[in-house]
């Protein structure tokens, strides 16, 4: 993990790879939660013996399933001291480029890509690539948005 003491600390590191996470794992119990909580029971999540003869031979989890893991995996890769707050204001651009199978191992890269200062903080642009073990196309790619104050 890259600690950063200040904001302006890490808003000289515009440009930069901040890292990696750590490996998670995607079980059926969290496919199945966030089923639950979206609503989304589409058979490719949830169906296991439907899924087994579908498209790729198992259930798969759902594209916002890896998008909303995207705190949690970057929470690994660096933290920024001195901040009153920092929330989530958005995405520019997300991508699903591959799957993630049941019983994947994933694991996110990040970028900052640029950091704009606001009347309110700081804008920061970070380009989250998440991956799968064993794969070499990646399964997210999100240009996420934080204000960081």
């Amino acid at each position: 993990m890259i600690k950063f003491d200040t904001l302006d600390a890490f808003e000289k590191a515009a440009g930069s790879h901040l890292g990696y996470s750590e490996w998670i794992s995607i079980s059926q119990n969290d496919i199945n939660a966030f089923a639950d909580a979206t609503g989304d029971h589409q058979w490719i999540h949830t169906d296991t013996d439907a899924a087994a003869r579908g498209p790729f031979g198992t259930t798969i989890a759902h594209g916002y399933l890896t998008v909303a893991l995207i705190p949690r995996l970057t929470a690994s890769i660096f933290s920024v001291g001195g901040l009153k707050m920092g929330i989530n204001y958005g995405t520019n651009k997300i991508r699903f480029p591959s799957v993630v199978p049941v019983d994947s191992k994933i694991r996110a890269g990040a970028e900052l890509v640029s950091v704009t200062p606001t009347s309110q903080g700081s804008l920061a642009v970070i380009r989250v690539t998440v991956e799968r073990a064993g794969s070499h196309r990646p399964v997210c790619v999100a240009d996420t948005v934080t204000l960081f104050a």
